[in-house]
């Protein structure tokens, strides 16, 4: 699937750059410099071939995210004008406008400000900034549950977050500030699910973060599973996966692998090895031998099995890895494509409910449209 995405992309920024030079041609200024020399109108219109590849020294990926929706909004524009144009063509022939006064193109028309141009690129800036912003700002959200279970108390706090990919929007520090905000909570547990660090974090950003977990105060404790990337891709780190477990429980975090525990006797914590291992349990064999009158939480990054989940009969399910769907259009391409079973938010099925965060961070790209960064607080009342 990734190397069909792939070939994609690079088709559409390929299109999109020849659009994109057609576009560029007509802004007035560049008409103004060019005059009648059509080869100089279109030197000067490969401009946004010399941007695109400032932006692909700084960073390729993002720069053609950008490409890409500057593309797909200038189409929308140029559809929305041709509708407009023609419409008042019908308006001036119900008129009957003599075709003599229609208005062609002169050299002083020309020059003109291209005003859909700059309209395009203002709103391109705006789109993407608040992007950005959505990217690299993080909300708290609270979802309220409920169970027939004895939780062993009248309410149990869940805070937990995934996909921190330590050294993308914030560092070991910034983790650091993130996690007192979640202290101030005064959760019972807090889970990581998966996604911790990434290629590009820092052994010292790494250790930072594994202390800042273990300072938090809570009630049971903080239990983590890996994701897809805390293992890496590309094996350039300055530490190993290894390392980085070791740090966690050296920091008193639950390490879970295919691991269930019960905890203090009212309910269990199931957390599972990521999709990406070969070797993980299923549901089944994890949840075989358990109470089937307590309540299971079960940890799993990856939202892709609702149905061996619902089955085994567990309670809760917290998962990462869509980041909310990243961007517009493809929020749900995940779900559409069998990838994934849901992208984010709260689902019920059966007797079990699913939470799907959209991630407290971000990975390679700067910016997330239709979603949010954010880490979740759990609030399940009990019998």
């Amino acid at each position: 699937m990734w190397s069909m995405i792939v070939i994609a992309a690079l088709i559409l920024t390929i299109g999109g750059l020849f659009y994109l030079w057609l576009k560029f041609q007509k802004f007035g200024l560049i008409r103004r410099i060019a005059g009648d020399r059509v080869w100089l109108r279109r030197l000067l219109g490969a401009v946004v071939l010399v941007l695109f590849g400032i932006g692909c020294l700084i960073n390729p990926i993002n720069a053609i995210i950008v490409l890409l929706h500057l593309m797909v909004f200038w189409m929308v524009a140029d559809l929305i004008a041709l509708i407009v144009r023609r419409i008042l063509r019908r308006v001036r022939k119900n008129k009957e406008e003599a075709p003599s006064e229609e208005k062609k193109e002169t050299k002083e028309r020309a020059y003109r400000p291209y005003w859909l141009g700059i309209g395009v690129l203002l709103f391109s800036v705006v789109y993407l900034s608040i992007g950005w912003y959505l990217a690299n700002h993080i909300w708290v959200t609270t979802y309220d549950l409920s169970t027939d279970k004895d939780l062993g108390q009248k309410t149990l706090k869940i805070a937990f977050f995934g996909d921190s990919h330590i050294g993308t929007t914030f560092d070991g520090e910034g983790f650091a500030k993130e996690m007192k905000r979640i202290q101030e909570e005064h959760p019972d547990l807090v889970m990581v699910v998966g996604d911790y660090v990434d290629d590009s974090t820092t052994k010292a950003d790494m250790i930072r973060s594994c202390q800042a977990l273990g300072e938090l105060e809570t009630t049971y404790g903080v239990y983590y599973v890996s994701g897809n990337h805390d293992r890496g891709y590309f094996n350039h780190r300055n530490f190993s996966y290894e390392e980085m477990v070791a740090e966690l429980e050296k920091n008193n975090v639950h390490v879970m692998m295919d691991d269930v525990e019960l905890v203090a006797d009212p309910f269990y914590i199931i957390g599972r090895k990521d999709m990406s291992m070969r070797d993980r349990l299923d549901m089944e064999e994890l949840t075989k031998s358990l109470d089937p009158d307590k309540y299971k939480i079960v940890l799993d990054h990856q939202p892709r099995d609702y149905t061996a989940q619902v089955a085994s009969g567990v309670d809760l399910v917290l998962s990462g890895h869509t980041h909310g769907g990243q961007l517009i259009p493809i929020n749900n391409v995940g779900v559409w494509l069998g990838v994934n079973d849901k992208t984010y938010g709260l689902e019920t099925r059966g007797n079990t409910d699913f939470i799907v965060t959209s991630g407290i961070s971000d990975w390679a790209i700067w910016f997330k449209t239709g979603t949010k960064s954010e880490y979740v607080v759990v609030n399940i009342t009990g019998k």
